[in-house]
């Protein structure tokens, strides 16, 4: 941060980092609760919901609870759910399996959260809750003591080198008592603060997935309004997490996702072109082919759990939903968990005034015992497929009273050298498939995604050590970034000189963080962008 230049300073009495379902219901309850709290709330997407990217199958609980009354207006897709199937696949057909007791989701609602979200806000403005749209925070900010203060929101105007442009404008510092981070998976000011207060020092590494979702409008007759379909099996081999899931929406449309766990071993995996091979499997093709893509977004999604949950208070500052990580992964749900941990927030800030504590509501909690309940299937999952499906029955058998906790790993430290792993070339490796069906190749996915970047700005996109990726990287990873990255951000390209170097399209980037997560080295630093930058979901 620029020390020299002079900020405008702005006082609320509580400011909440993040329009997503977590900040939106924490502002909410607080104004529900004390309407002359002074509440704002920062996003950095440029419209309410446009960074907003999940499944999405909701528990309704903690909705109408905040909007009463919500069905008589819902927002725009939402299905009731009315059938679960869940399916085996491998390469040539698939086995009906007996739908697993968490991803029962009898009255439950498919929505889109991006939709929710800006369905969402301006119920909470109408509260007294003040929104600003297109800002982001770049960094938390500290008193004299060391406690959180608040933030400051990026510098704008800034050509790609960092020189000031003519329309340089300085970032503004928003203070308050209280800061809530409510940012989402792998936030970049609540990354900055685990780190700097040491909240995860007792508790199991965080661990994530890459999740990638189309929305398509299909031929007539091909949907079935209600019907939630998820996979386990193929393209993904036995050692590797994940699935897929298909939601029949109303309109002839359908959601599709793909999550891969980002703990896989395989350098040369590439998720996007897993997910493309996915989509033309005979049971998944022709719910789509003839069809029409209307839009595609990636995002990392928190896969940790009970024991990877970090303290979740500091001095002056507050971490909920999936900033601090509250997504249950064998439900495939977050969006009540993390609405959830707004209200407790907010309930805790009317009743105190203050962080302190919070921790020890979270923990005592509902949301809490949903984790801990369910604490040891996603990391049983560690030691392949087959070994975790047996030990997900043995879990949801005793209702997670297992006398044991199973432990995360970091998903950087569980990549393997190429000279570790198989001699295949990579494409022979993976098995991709000759694709017909849209997008067809990353680039035409980030058309889809609608993400917008000024060229003219810092890459936000730092690699602390270049050396390493045109050196040690090509040979003992052969530059991972390049493939899982789902939107081209990352090439290896060859410089004037003709010798290799690493490109970075940073208008591509779809703010996944799949980069800072996965990267081996960890030497991939996500920071904001200006703020209003990248994808436009509409409708995921």
């Amino acid at each position: 941060m620029d020390e020299s230049i002079e900020r405008d300073v702005m006082a609320y009495d509580v400011v909440i980092i993040g329009a997503g379902p977590a900040g939106l219901a924490a502002a909410m309850r607080l104004k529900q609760k004390d309407a002359d709290k002074s509440v704002c709330v920062l996003e950095k997407a440029s419209e309410i919901g446009a960074h907003s990217l999940a499944g999405a199958v909701i528990e309704t609980g903690p909705l109408d609870e905040l909007v009463p009354g919500w069905r008589d207006d819902p927002p725009p897709i939402c299905v009731d759910a009315t059938d679960d199937e869940f399916w085996m696949l491998k390469k040539d057909g698939a086995r009906k399996l007996p739908t697993p007791p968490q991803q029962n989701n009898h009255g439950n609602v498919i929505i889109s959260i991006a939709n929710l979200m800006a369905w969402l806000a301006p119920k909470a403005e109408a509260l007294g809750v003040e929104i600003y749209p297109g800002f982001s925070a770049a960094e938390a900010v500290f008193d004299e003591s060391g406690a959180v203060k608040g933030v400051r929101t990026p510098d704008m105007g800034l050509d790609r080198q960092g020189n000031r442009k003519d329309s340089f404008t300085p970032g503004i510092e928003i203070h308050a008592p209280v800061t809530i981070f409510a940012e989402g998976c792998r936030g970049h000011c609540s990354k900055q603060l685990i780190q700097h207060f040491e909240l995860d020092k007792d508790y199991d590494p965080q661990t994530y997935g890459i999740g990638l979702k189309e929305l398509w409008e299909v031929p007539e007759g091909r949907t079935q309004p209600g019907l939630i379909q998820h996979t386990i099996g193929w393209p993904l081999d036995d050692a590797t997490y994940g699935g897929s899931f298909i939601y029949h929406l109303n309109n002839n449309r359908i959601a599709i996702g793909f999550v891969a766990g980002l703990d896989y071993a395989d350098p040369r995996f590439k998720p996007f072109e897993a997910f493309q091979q996915l989509k033309h499997h005979p049971k998944i093709k022709p719910l789509l082919e003839g069809g029409e893509i209307i839009s595609a977004g990636a995002r990392a999604l928190v896969e940790g759990g009970w024991q990877s949950l970090p303290k979740t208070e500091m001095p002056g500052a507050i971490l909920i939903g999936d900033a601090a990580g509250t997504l249950n992964v064998p439900k495939i749900k977050g969006i009540h968990t993390a609405m959830n941990s707004g209200m407790l927030a907010a309930d805790h800030l009317i009743d105190t005034g203050k962080a302190d504590g919070f921790d020890r509501v979270l923990r005592g909690s509902s949301v809490a015992r949903e984790l801990k309940k369910v604490r040891n299937i996603r990391p049983g999952f560690n030691k392949g497929k087959w070994k975790g499906l047996l030990n997900a029955a043995w879990e949801t058998a005793t209702a997670g009273k297992s006398p044991w906790t199973l432990h995360n790993h970091s998903d950087w430290q569980a990549t393997k050298k190429l000279s570790e792993i198989a001699t295949e070339t990579p494409d022979e490796a993976q098995d991709y498939v000759k694709r017909d069906l849209a997008p067809r190749d990353r680039l035409a996915s980030v058309y889809f995604a609608q993400t917008e970047h000024d060229e003219d700005q810092p890459v936000h996109l730092q690699i602390l050590e270049p050396d390493i990726c045109t050196s040690r990287c090509v040979t003992e990873y052969g530059n991972p970034c390049t493939r899982f990255c789902p939107a081209s951000v990352y090439e290896m390209v060859d410089n004037a000189q003709g010798e290799r170097e690493l490109k970075i399209n940073a208008a591509n980037c779809v703010h996944c963080k799949t980069c800072d997560i996965k990267d081996p080295y960890q030497i991939i630093n996500w920071v904001v962008p200006e703020g209003g930058s990248g994808p436009n979901y509409y409708n995921l």
